[in-house]
């Protein structure tokens, strides 16, 4: 089954802070401090830091395309799929009354502002030691791709 569809058919769990996502322990450190220097900063460290980043994230912005990975435009070009998962989290939501007053007063409306503070974190962090990979001379993905129009003729 979908994540989403299951995460849409949970809400009114969530509502009630019954439910929570954890927050990935590579999240919570890039939330506490996301421009700290890295422990190791050689390639293979920056890789190793990167590389768990994209665990929870997902791939970055300048990851190649694959069938199991597809690009940004395909990732969001699923609008059918979309309109069913948002159908079920209307449905579901709308089963709590008073819904934004019950997230507030539960604490899960201040606890989804910190899972999104995490993961604004966690992709803040992914670039700064993306641009430290690059300052080293790391080779992607410890550093960005070059895009295809930069490489040399």
């Amino acid at each position: 089954m979908d994540t989403r569809l299951t995460d849409a058919t949970v809400a009114p769990l969530n509502d009630l802070n019954l439910i929570r996502a954890e927050i990935p322990p590579a999240l919570a450190a890039a939330a506490k401090a996301p421009y700290a220097p890295p422990a190791d900063g050689s390639c293979a460290g920056l890789l190793a830091s990167i590389q768990a980043l994209d665990a929870v994230l997902g791939a970055d912005l300048d990851s190649p395309e694959s069938d199991d990975d597809p690009s940004l435009i395909e990732r969001g070009s699923d609008a059918a799929g979309d309109a069913v998962i948002g159908a079920v989290r209307n449905t579901t939501e709308g089963v709590i009354p008073f819904r934004g007053w019950v997230r507030k007063l539960t604490g899960a409306e201040r606890y989804s502002r910190k899972v999104s503070a995490a993961i604004a974190a966690g992709a803040i962090r992914r670039a700064y030691l993306k641009g430290l990979g690059q300052a080293a001379g790391c080779d992607a993905p410890a550093a960005p791709r070059k895009p295809a129009s930069a490489a040399p003729n």
